[in-house]
C-alpha cells in the first residue's frame, strides 16, 4: 500500500453510546458499543484485520495466498473487505441459515461462496461441525490460509484493544460487560483487557435460550444470528463469566425491534440478546452501576428477516 491509509485504518475507536429509554427501573446506567460504526458495520472487522495480518507477519499468508474460512457472516463479510483491500482470494464456507444479506455482501466484496444446506433454516451443531469440516477440506486441498475463527487466537488482540477503548470511554467507571458468544473471542479478549485493568468488573456471557451449552443445557436450534453454536466452543473458558444469561430468540427480536423503535438504534438479533441480559444485570447491580455491553453489527445486515416479521 506505500504507506497510503485505507478503509482498513478506520476500524476500531467507535462511540459508546447510554441508552435513554430502553433502561432499568432502577435507574442503573446501560452503555452501548456502536460497532456499527466500522467499515462493514460489524465488530468482526477488528479480528478479520488482527487475524490477517498476524499470519502474514509470520509468514503462515503469503504474498500471492488465498484465504479460506467458515461463517454464519459477520466474519465472512469482514475478512472479504480485508481480502479485497489486501488482494487475497477468500473462499467462505457458509449456509442459507445465515441472511441473504451477509452472503450478497460477501460476493459484492469479492468472496467466493460455498453454501451449506441447513435444517429449515437454523443454527445447530450439525451445521457448524459440517461448516468447519468443508472448510478444513478446502484448505487441505488448495493450500489457502484457513483463519479458522473457533480457534485462532490472534484474534484476542483485537478484543484487548476494545477493552482498553471502553476502559477510557468510561473513565474507569464500568461496572459489568455483557456480550453474547459465539466463538468466545470477543467476549474472552474484551474480560481479559478490563480484568487487567480491574478485578471487580463482572462479566455476563449471553447464549440462546434454546441451545445454552455454555450453562449445562442440551444444544438446539435457534435463530440469532453469529452466536449459540450448539456447543461448547474452544476460546471458551470456564471462568470467563461471572454469569451466564439465557436469551431466546423470541426475547432478542423483540429487544432488536424496541432499540430501533424507542432509541432509533437499528441492530442485529445479538445485539438484542446484549440489552435483554444487560437489563437483567443491570437490576442486580443496583441503581448505581453502568454496564457496558456491545451493539454487535447493524441491522441493515437482517432487512428481510425483520421484514417477514413484521408482515
Amino acid at each position: 500500500m506505500n504507506g497510503q491509509r485505507t478503509i482498513l485504518d478506520h476500524i476500531g475507536n467507535t462511540s459508546l453510546l447510554a441508552l435513554c429509554r430502553i433502561v432499568p427501573e432502577n435507574g442503573a446506567r446501560i452503555l452501548l458499543k456502536l460497532e456499527s460504526e466500522n467499515p462493514t458495520g460489524s465488530m468482526k472487522d477488528r479480528m478479520a484485520l488482527a487475524m490477517i495480518e498476524a499470519a502474514e507477519r509470520d509468514g503462515r499468508l503469503k504474498p500471492g495466498g488465498a484465504v479460506v474460512e467458515y461463517t454464519g457472516g459477520s466474519t465472512g463479510v469482514s475478512l472479504s473487505l480485508v481480502c479485497a483491500v489486501k488482494g487475497y482470494p477468500l473462499h467462505v464456507v457458509t449456509s442459507d441459515a445465515f441472511s441473504r444479506e451477509k452472503l450478497d455482501h460477501m460476493k459484492i466484496l469479492g468472496a467466493r461462496l460455498q453454501v451449506v444446506e441447513s435444517e429449515s433454516g437454523r443454527m445447530t451443531e450439525k451445521l457448524t461441525r459440517d461448516m468447519i469440516a468443508a472448510a478444513g477440506q478446502v484448505a487441505q486441498e488448495t493450500g489457502a490460509f484457513w483463519t479458522n475463527q473457533m480457534k485462532n487466537r490472534d484474534q484476542l488482540a483485537a478484543y484487548h484493544a476494545m477493552a482498553e477503548e471502553i476502559w477510557a470511554q468510561t473513565e474507569g467507571r464500568i461496572d459489568a460487560f455483557v456480550q453474547s458468544v459465539g466463538t468466545a473471542a470477543s467476549l474472552r479478549g474484551i474480560a481479559e483487557g478490563l480484568r487487567r485493568r480491574s478485578d471487580r468488573i463482572r462479566i455476563a456471557a449471553v447464549e440462546p435460550a434454546e441451545s445454552a451449552v455454555l450453562s449445562g443445557g442440551a444444544p438446539g436450534a435457534h435463530k440469532i444470528d453469529g452466536i449459540g453454536a450448539g456447543y461448547v466452543v474452544p476460546l471458551w473458558q470456564k471462568d470467563l463469566a461471572d454469569d451466564i444469561e439465557r436469551v431466546s430468540t423470541e426475547d432478542a427480536v423483540a429487544m432488536a425491534l424496541r432499540l430501533a423503535r424507542e432509541e432509533g438504534i437499528f441492530a442485529g438479533t445479538s445485539t438484542g440478546a446484549n440489552v435483554v441480559a444487560a437489563l437483567r444485570m443491570a437490576e442486580r447491580l443496583g441503581p448505581d452501576a453502568t454496564i457496558v455491553t456491545v451493539m454487535c453489527d447493524t441491522g441493515m445486515k437482517y432487512l428481510k428477516g425483520f421484514g417477514a416479521r413484521l408482515g
